[in-house]
C-alpha cells in the first residue's frame, strides 16, 4: 500500500473544506427558505451579503478555507516532490490541520472573533514553521 504521512493530515483538510461546504448550504438554502428569498433574488454577490446574514459566518469561513490552506496544500506537496516527511514536518502539518478545524467551529458556531483570530493566527504561524522547515532542507541539500 501507499503511504505518505503527509497525505492524512491534506485529506484531513479537504475533508474540513467540504463539511463547511455543506454546512454553508444546509444553513443557506435553511435560510432561503425561512426567509423566502427566492434563488434568483440572489445573483449577485452583493445581494448575498445583505439578503443572507445568517449564513455568512459559514459563508466567510469556505472562503476563508480557500485562502491561507493553499500554502498548506504548496508545502505538502513539494515534501511529497522532495521525499521530505520528517516527524516534525508531520506533526507540524496535523498541528495546522487541528487548528483550522478549531477555526472553522468557532467560525461557523458562536463566532467569537478574538478567539478566532487567536487559533486563526496560530494555525498561520504553524504555517509558517512548515515553509522554514522545508526551506532549511532545500537550502542544505
Amino acid at each position: 500500500m501507499f503511504y505518505k504521512p503527509m497525505l492524512l493530515p491534506v485529506l484531513a483538510q479537504v475533508l474540513l473544506t467540504f463539511l463547511v461546504w455543506g454546512w454553508l448550504y444546509f444553513t443557506r438554502l435553511r435560510e432561503m427558505q425561512n426567509k423566502g428569498i427566492h434563488p434568483q433574488a440572489l445573483k449577485a454577490r452583493s445581494q448575498l451579503q445583505t439578503l443572507l446574514v445568517d449564513s455568512a459566518a459559514p459563508a466567510n469561513n469556505f472562503m476563508n478555507l480557500l485562502e491561507m490552506p493553499v500554502l498548506f496544500y504548496l508545502v505538502v506537496l513539494l515534501s511529497l516532490l522532495l521525499l521530505v516527511q520528517d516527524p516534525v514536518l508531520v506533526m507540524l502539518a496535523w498541528t495546522y490541520v487541528a487548528l483550522r478545524y478549531i477555526h472553522s467551529l468557532i467560525h461557523c458556531t458562536y463566532n467569537r472573533v478574538t478567539h478566532r483570530f487567536t487559533v486563526y493566527f496560530s494555525s498561520c504561524i504553524i504555517l509558517l514553521l512548515m515553509w522554514l522547515r522545508l526551506s532549511a532542507y532545500i537550502l542544505v541539500q
